[in-house]
């Protein structure tokens, strides 16, 4: 019984760890409950996924990464397109500039 507590524990690291980096909390929940030690490691050192940029697919709509041929919600093929969307990472910075920008004009009154 502790050792399944110990399993789920590790899995839900894993998870967590993978879905903060822009993975599928799902499969890393499996690999790091399969593989306790291994696979939360791996989801640790596992990319960010929120570096790269991002294109809308012309089927429906989807924002999906600019590398991807084949969109992940209808199947269109994707050909590389003339202009990216900017990368999560971009749009976040960007958000907490615009906001920064509002306290110091709200503190200048």
């Amino acid at each position: 019984m502790a050792f399944l507590v110990i399993l789920l524990c590790f899995g839900l690291a894993g998870g967590v760890v993978g879905r903060i980096k822009g993975s599928s909390f799902f499969i890393w929940f499996l690999v790091s409950f399969c593989i306790p030690f291994i696979g939360l490691a791996c989801a640790l050192l596992y990319r960010w996924d929120n570096d790269e940029l991002r294109r809308e697919c012309p089927g429906c709509g989807k924002v999906v990464k600019l590398h991807d041929a084949i969109c992940t919600s209808c199947g269109t093929e994707l050909d590389f397109p003339e202009t990216a969307i900017a990368s999560e990472a971009q749009v976040h910075a960007a958000r907490a500039e615009r906001a920064a920008a509002a306290r110091a004009h709200a503190e200048q009154r």
